[in-house]
């Protein structure tokens, strides 16, 4: 493609050189190569135009500047000057990989809390619709069964623009993404227009450092979103949704549980059934339902009303959003595992006290014949996390269960002993299996009618580290080959 087509929608200036056959865009001046262009990005600690000697030397045909070069550009090599490379790298991505967002239906997701449940639940609405679904957010790209990890929430829009294409050549008709206020102040989402965008709420949160200078700023970027959506639902129960709502310029559709949202949802309780983790809601208004959405906390009747809000834009017929919003879950985030018997198994990412007592007191809301919580601490971290996670698991749980997690070039027995002096400070019972497959099968094994089981401290991960290598461990993986190792089955005699 000829860099003049991958720059018609920049405002920008040829300075030297001529109109050159671009293969692809990088970065990265590692990635440098005899066709590309080469995009110098200024970050938080490093700016690309550092870098641009180093990609003219691995063979870049032309550079993307916003600064001034500190060395001569040889002969041959076009340099083009814009205000902004990071948006320029955005339009320039999506002329590279000819507008993808064009040939599907796209969803965008912002708020401080509530992105990857929302997003997790639009999708698994759209794939009980037959709607083939990938998904960029907190756990990656993931379309067709396959994650590809990536370093931010929302990623740099060269990788959005290139998952989407990868996307419609894989058979996916929808793309649902979470959008971060850093993601939208970077960028990173110009260059196409979502079908809708949804507002969870907002929070005091992500201000300092290098995020945001201020709340101000915060909102501001949350409200970029909606400058670039063709149909926008909100949750009008948090009085921000105006302010980060206020540019867009069509029908807005407010759901919530007061009377004014169009979307209202009543009726809400908790639900606990034969393995069955969950909250219950009706709907009246925009839509009349009755669901039961298999995430547990009231807090998730929020989360289903955005998903529910968003899909009512496309022709989902309501059985699609009913089925999609009882097996919706979030890969390893109180994610449900089914097991034989009358229990129920989670599988959880909390890692430190604060996110352990989150999770643990909503599941208390459910009184639970016992709390049970399988969990250990990662090597080479400070102590005091270990001490604060033994506290924490022993005030509020029934039963601790501690293991190994990650132990880095630490003695598993030496972080245990340091869980052990936290959970001393309560009067919590608890048990000690150094070996995690051995830890799920004690909890499996002696597991009662109604407990709730929590294994802490991996959820989406897939491996153990250990002494500087990383070994393949997926905790569904190890539940399975219990299950089938200890022949166990439910009542009908399945395994």
């Amino acid at each position: 493609m000829k860099l003049s087509q991958l720059l018609q929608a920049c405002n920008h200036t040829i300075l030297s050189g001529a109109d050159l056959d671009i293969c692809d865009l990088v970065y990265d001046s590692r990635k440098a190569r005899e066709g590309v262009a080469f995009v110098c990005l200024k970050g938080y600690t490093s700016d690309g135009h550092k870098f641009a000697s180093s990609a003219v030397e691995k063979g870049a045909s032309a550079l993307v500047i916003s600064d001034d070069l500190d060395f001569d550009v040889p002969e041959g090599v076009t340099v083009v000057k814009v205000d902004d490379t990071r948006l320029a790298l955005a339009l320039m991505s999506a002329e590279l990989f000819c507008h993808p967002a064009d040939e599907l239906k796209t969803v965008a997701v912002t708020g401080t809390k509530g992105k990857t449940t929302t997003t997790a639940m639009i999708a698994e609405i759209f794939a009980h619709a037959g709607i083939q679904t990938g998904t960029i957010g907190t756990l990656g790209i993931v379309y067709g069964g396959n994650t590809y990890k990536t370093d931010n929430t929302t990623p740099e829009s060269y990788e959005i623009q290139k998952a989407m294409r990868d996307m419609i050549d894989a058979g996916c008709r929808a793309m649902v993404i979470e959008a971060s206020s850093i993601g939208l102040k970077h960028h990173r989402l110009a260059g196409m227009t979502f079908d809708v965008g949804v507002f969870t709420n907002f929070g005091d949160d992500h201000i300092g450092g290098v995020e945001h200078k201020d709340i101000d700023e915060y909102r501001f970027c949350k409200s970029l979103l909606f400058r670039q959506v063709r149909n926008a639902a909100a949750n009008c129960d948090d009085p921000a949704y105006l302010d980060v709502t206020r540019d867009f310029k069509g029908h807005l559709l407010t759901f919530g549980f007061s009377n004014t949202a169009e979307l209202r949802a009543k009726n809400d309780r908790l639900l606990s059934d034969g393995g069955f983790i969950g909250v219950h809601f009706e709907t009246e208004g925009l839509k009349t339902l009755s669901l039961d959405v298999g995430v547990p906390g009231v807090f998730n009747a929020y989360n289903a009303l955005a998903a529910v809000s968003a899909v009512s834009f496309f022709d989902v017929p309501d059985e699609a959003i009913i089925a999609g919003l009882r097996v919706a879950h979030v890969k390893g985030r109180v994610e449900p595992v089914k097991v034989p018997g009358s229990y129920s198994l989670l599988i959880d990412y909390a890692h430190n006290a604060m996110s352990m007592e989150n999770v643990l007191n909503t599941l208390r809301q459910y009184h639970p014949h016992r709390l049970i919580t399988l969990f250990g601490a990662g090597g080479n971290r400070p102590k005091v996390r270990r001490f604060e996670m033994g506290e924490t698991s022993g005030r509020l749980s029934d039963l601790s269960v501690i293991t190994e997690d990650n132990s880095r070039f630490e003695d598993v027995m030496d972080i245990i002993e340091d869980i052990k002096t936290g959970l001393h400070k309560t009067d919590g019972k608890y048990v000690v299996v150094p070996n995690r497959k051995e830890a799920i099968r004690y909890c499996m094994l002696n597991a009662e009618d109604g407990d709730i089981i929590v294994l802490a401290g991996k959820g989406h991960e897939d491996y153990q580290e250990i002494k500087g290598v990383k070994y393949h461990m997926d905790e569904r993986e190890l539940i399975a080959e219990i299950i089938e190792e200890e022949g166990l089955r439910d009542d009908a005699g399945n395994h």
